[in-house]
């Protein structure tokens, strides 16, 4: 007998925030022409973490998707561009690499464009990797332009993020979803009620009103009160190979013009980011709890900084981890409630988009067919376990001894996909790439080689090409793209043409 079509009349996002505000303005805008209420619960009395400021390419994708226009956003979240992250002291004391958004150099007969610049290397080429990558070097010179409006030019094969403020973020997200129908409830959850299969049914709140809905998606931060504390879906702590568990974060002035780029300052026992917007920038100490307290932490993030703080310092504890199940029943959870990477590599709106994407891919029904949460979970944690893979490589192949914090990083037992992705780099600079993967082969290219891992050898189908005056062609290209670059509005001047924000 066939299953009744039960299509889901009404969900319910329980918690504000980023996430759940991306997650209402995208159901917003795909339930177009569906009989599908969505209502937000969220009270003002809770505050929202919001120190993760900075963003991946993908970020741009889900503002084509909302139809949102890219230079309003800038100007309204007092954004600024991204072209990658600088990464000091990681290898060693006194050591930066980049980071770049994009392509490094063009594939050459059917090679790769690394796997040539490892040969010329041993041919005469006495370049660095990112010269021949357009985002690096525009990061370098504190120059911008956008790749698509670039077309035939070396700087066409670069890519950006922004660099937001998360709360403006919400602010206009909100605005965004409410205008399309979206229902805002003010209130704090006091109580969940289930259904006899387990599911739930509605949330109770203090006000004394009850919110049902079919299907409910917890952004409830780290508390996770549907996911975690109502449906008892445990948690997997990843702290062995993350050793860092508390952030703490402050803003400030800006000093001079904002760089279009991330800076990830290793320290004693952490890092420290620097995140320029317009009109401020972001910073903060992530760090091991277990090697330094909060107030040695904020110390030294404040001995650092550049300019004036405008806030006090806050202090955030996390668990770096993973929900078991990220949907379970007909609950989904987003964000802190799913689980957290520290925001080395600015993952955490990405993956707040990503369970989004997912979800519209694996929409259920009202009966919510556990067929399309496995699946959902699967490429979800997957998701997470790649880029949990990605941030531990940064750490793991440092060759710092100075003290017990990166002595611990360095003699750690690596999670077994990662130790074998590191041997096939080691060989010929061979990648695994897994499915619809964030991080792509430049990627993991640019911080093997930042952290001084070099291949013994090449692909051998590098031998096929001619490398006779190659190494002078490519140094002729990596001239030439540091002309382009030199020809292109600084990144102060380009926001001051194109999106600038007010000032308030």
């Amino acid at each position: 007998m066939d299953t009744p079509h039960r299509p889901l009349k009404k969900i319910c996002v329980v918690g504000g925030g980023t996430a759940g505000w991306i997650a209402a303005a995208l159901m917003a805008e795909h339930f177009k022409g569906l009989q599908c209420e969505i209502e937000l619960v969220e009270s003002d009395e809770i505050g929202t973490i919001g120190v993760g400021e900075s963003t991946v390419p993908p970020f741009l994708q889900l503002l084509t998707k909302l139809g949102v226009d890219e230079a309003a956003f800038i100007r309204e979240t007092q954004a600024s561009f991204k072209l990658g992250i600088e990464f000091r002291d990681w290898s060693r004391k006194g050591e930066r690499y980049f980071h770049p958004f994009g392509v490094i150099g063009a594939p050459v007969d059917i090679s790769e464009f690394y796997q040539v610049w490892l040969k010329a290397r041993r041919h005469g080429l006495d370049r660095p990797l990112q010269d021949f990558a357009p985002a690096s070097v525009m990061a370098r010179e504190g120059r911008f332009m956008l790749p698509f409006k670039a077309p035939r030019t070396p700087l066409a094969g670069a890519s950006y993020a922004l660099h937001v403020d998360a709360r403006r973020v919400a602010q206009f997200l909100r605005r965004f979803a409410e205008a399309r129908g979206v229902v805002r409830t003010e209130g704090l959850v006091e109580g969940v009620d289930r259904r006899p299969n387990g599911f739930v049914r509605g949330l109770r709140l203090r006000s004394g009103k009850v919110v049902e809905a079919d299907f409910f998606i917890d952004c409830t931060g780290f508390r996770a009160l549907l996911l975690g504390k109502a449906m008892g879906v445990g948690y997997t702590d990843w702290s062995q190979w993350l050793l860092c568990d508390r952030a703490v974060a402050v803003q400030t002035e800006n000093v001079g013009p904002a760089p279009p780029y991330t800076v990830a300052h290793a320290q004693d026992y952490g890092w420290r980011w620097r995140i320029p917007l317009q009109h401020r920038a972001g910073n903060g100490y992530v760090f091991s709890s277990a090697h330094l307290s909060d107030d040695e932490a904020t110390a030294t993030l404040l001995a650092q900084v550049e300019g004036r703080p405008v806030v006090d310092p806050m202090t955030v504890p996390f668990k770096t981890g993973v929900r078991d199940r990220i949907w379970s029943g007909n609950v989904l959870a987003l964000g802190l409630a799913s689980g957290f990477i520290e925001p080395l590599e600015s993952t955490a709106i990405h993956l707040i988009y990503r369970g989004m994407d997912f979800f519209f891919r694996y929409l259920p029904n009202a009966d919510c067919d556990p067929a399309l949460a496995d699946e959902y979970n699967r490429r979800m944690i997957a998701d997470y376990e790649e880029i949990r893979d990605f941030i531990i490589l940064h750490y793991c192949l440092t060759q710092r001894d100075d003290t017990a914090f990166w002595r611990a990083c360095r003699d750690m037992v690596l999670p077994s996909e990662l130790s074998a992705r590191i041997a096939l780099f080691r060989a010929n600079g061979t990648l695994a790439e897994g499915l619809d993967a964030l991080f792509r082969s430049a990627s993991w290219q640019s911080v093997m080689d930042g952290m001084g891992v070099m291949p013994r050898s090449w692909h051998p189908l590098v031998e096929r090409i001619n490398f006779a005056g190659l190494a002078q062609r490519m140094d002729q290209a990596a001239d030439l793209l540091a002309r382009v670059v030199a020809d292109q509005p600084t990144h102060a001047d380009f926001i001051r043409s194109h999106c600038a924000a007010p000032y308030e």
